[in-house]
């Protein structure tokens, strides 16, 4: 179970996969924040700073990537890893979203222990970059 309870922010449409992958991590001892467009993300940002995002590449509106670079622009965004969690695996996309500096990329459906293992490792990255 993680230590001091990190924060993580999903950021996806698909409301089931969502309110699912958020029961999971809370089962696990993170503290979840969910939105379901990625509109909002640099407003809940600063009133929920989360220790790393989770996001989805396919969304109306501004989409993930969208999301990503808004993310990148901000001062405190800057600083969060994010983890794509996408239902599209094309390099195209990987490619771009590891050009914005995306911390790893998983396809749906998602195993939660690859999960698990991928947000510890992306959180132990950032602290020993602070």
């Amino acid at each position: 179970m993680p230590k001091n309870h990190p924060k993580i922010m999903i950021i996806d449409d698909e409301r089931d996969f969502a309110d699912m992958l958020k029961a999971r991590l809370e089962h696990h001892g993170y503290n979840v924040l969910s939105l379901s467009d990625a509109k909002y993300v640099i407003r809940e940002l600063h009133s929920f700073v989360p220790d790393i995002i989770l996001l989805d590449l396919l969304m109306p509106g501004a989409g993930g990537l969208d999301a990503a670079e808004m993310l990148n622009s901000d001062p405190v965004g800057a600083n969060i890893p994010i983890i794509v969690i996408s239902g599209l695996s094309k390099d195209a996309d990987k490619v771009k979203a590891y050009k914005l500096g995306i911390a790893d990329y998983l396809v749906k459906p998602i195993d939660t222990d690859a999960l698990l293992a991928s947000i510890e490792k992306s959180i132990r990255a950032k602290s020993a970059g602070d």
